[in-house]
């Protein structure tokens, strides 16, 4: 796991091993944060529940990105730079803008995946060469 300079990580979020967390990105704990209840009181650390972001195994959060909790950013996922995530990512997706939306899908070594010229649905990492398929679902994994 790597953690860059001015990176926010508030509890409980859970980090999985081979995370990025790119410069100034922020990982929220409070999906509607108010420093008072409704009535006007001053709230407390009992006051509300704190919910986390998960960020799976190898998935990278770019610089200034924010990820709004509760969400779940997925295996090998990449979160663009200032982008600002507010609902789940999934495995191997490429996410951009505000708020995040999915604009393509990237293999292991963090590079966009092209489509399999003659397969519908397949994809390969130019680096690598590993192939990936997505199911009916719009969900992508390796092909064995």
């Amino acid at each position: 796991m790597k953690i860059q300079n001015y990176a926010l990580v508030y509890e409980p979020a859970a980090l999985a091993d081979g995370v990025f967390v790119g410069p100034a990105a922020v990982l929220t704990n409070d999906r509607n944060p108010r420093s008072v209840s409704a009535d006007g009181q001053v709230k407390g650390g009992d006051d509300w529940t704190a919910v986390g972001v998960v960020v799976e195994e190898g998935a990278s959060l770019g610089a200034r990105s924010v990820c709004v909790a509760p969400v779940r950013v997925g295996r090998w996922a990449m979160v663009a730079a200032g982008a600002v995530v507010t609902r789940d990512v999934p495995d191997y997706a490429l996410v951009a803008g505000v708020p995040a939306k999915r604009i393509g899908w990237v293999g292991r070594a963090g590079v966009r995946l092209e489509a399999k010229d003659g397969e519908a649905d397949v994809w390969v990492c130019p680096e690598t060469g590993l192939t990936y398929v997505r199911d009916c679902a719009d969900r992508l994994s390796e092909r064995p």
